[in-house]
């Protein structure tokens, strides 16, 4: 007999089912990406984070509301400790219907085989250069040879779906999308470009500047490929196309150029147990007291985040020539 079915629990005041949620479990990154944070950056004592149970705890939380994906974020995830477990123990929990992951890659060449067993379906792997020197300049910190070996040990291990992601930034690497398209076209893998978001002050460059907007990348790659539209509808933002005669999809996430709001389905947990209910705005509740106050009380825990719908805002506000109104960096913001 088949199992009855959820009714979606997570409706905001706009008529969207939340079925989605981005959970951070640290806000570390062994990584300091220029658009993602602060070359000196100051992290959350350990006191103030969730402990891995209480991300477990959460996760089952939303499973029972309706929530059918999680995906697992950062910082960079990997490298909290008891990650893997973890992940292990969301990855099998009944109500889920898929774990997917996003990765700087660093850790991948040691992890990948332990990912596909904790039921990880798909990876998102950051890649914003094939250039061994840019790379160290966009990251500060990372060694491109080690990502690359980690996509290959991804690859190799049979993920359901591979997927990279890169932050385009002109005058940086919009000259390397052509390049970005073939790589993943040679690794049988997924590509999308991401418009960076203006969250966090940074000091590496002028966000305004520095704009590429996914129209104009989509322009630099219909000059080399034939791009078909594909009407596949995801979990995630992007709009997707497919290089013609390939199982290679092309993505672009335009938080600025193409508005994405209407169809938003997700909202991001942190590390310190905030639930922010849009990635540009700071409408936010804070889980963690919910748990801490109440014992770990389910019923409760579930109530607030059924009545934390009433504040999902209907859009973001970004402004690029403007410092950010969100002081939160990406790495803290989840993925």
């Amino acid at each position: 007999m088949p199992a009855p079915l959820i009714k979606p629990l997570l409706i905001d005041r706009f008529g969207r089912t939340v079925d989605y949620v981005r959970i951070s479990i640290t806000d570390r990154c062994d990584f300091r990406c220029v658009y993602c944070m602060s070359e000196e950056m100051t992290f959350l004592p350990r006191e103030q984070i969730l402990s891995l149970e209480e991300i477990f705890l959460l996760a089952q939380c939303f499973t029972e509301l309706g929530v059918g994906k999680i995906r697992i974020t950062g910082g960079e995830p990997l490298i909290r400790r008891g990650a893997l477990e973890l992940l292990h123990n969301i990855g099998h929990l009944p109500l889920l219907d898929e774990l997917v992951m996003t990765t700087n890659g660093s850790q991948l060449s040691n992890c990948a085989e332990q990912l596909k067993l904790a039921q990880v379906s798909r990876l998102n792997i950051s890649l914003d250069t094939l250039k061994a020197d840019k790379f160290k300049q966009l990251t500060r910190t990372g060694d491109l040879a080690v990502v690359l070996k980690g996509i290959e040990s991804a690859i190799k291990t049979g993920f359901k779906r591979i997927k990279l992601n890169a932050v385009i930034l002109k005058n940086r690497n919009d000259n390397e999308v052509v390049d970005l398209v073939n790589f993943a076209l040679n690794s049988g893998i997924d590509i999308s470009f991401i418009e960076e978001m203006p969250l966090g002050v940074i000091s590496s460059h002028d966000r305004a500047e520095a704009y590429y907007s996914s129209d104009e990348i989509k322009a630099d790659l219909d000059a080399y490929f034939k791009l078909e539209k594909i009407q596949e509808t995801t979990a995630g933002p992007s709009d997707y196309y497919r290089v013609s005669g390939t199982d290679t999809k092309v993505g672009f996430i335009s938080p600025h150029s193409h508005n994405f709001c209407s169809t938003c389905n997700r909202v991001r947990l942190t590390v310190e147990g905030r639930l922010l209910l849009c990635l540009g705005n700071e409408h936010s509740i804070d889980l963690k007291s919910v748990m801490r106050n109440s014992e770990n009380n389910t019923d409760l825990i579930k109530q607030a985040i059924i009545e934390s719908m009433m504040i999902k805002p209907e859009k973001h506000e970004f402004n690029l020539k403007e410092q950010p109104l969100i002081m939160r960096h990406m790495s803290s913001t989840g993925g």
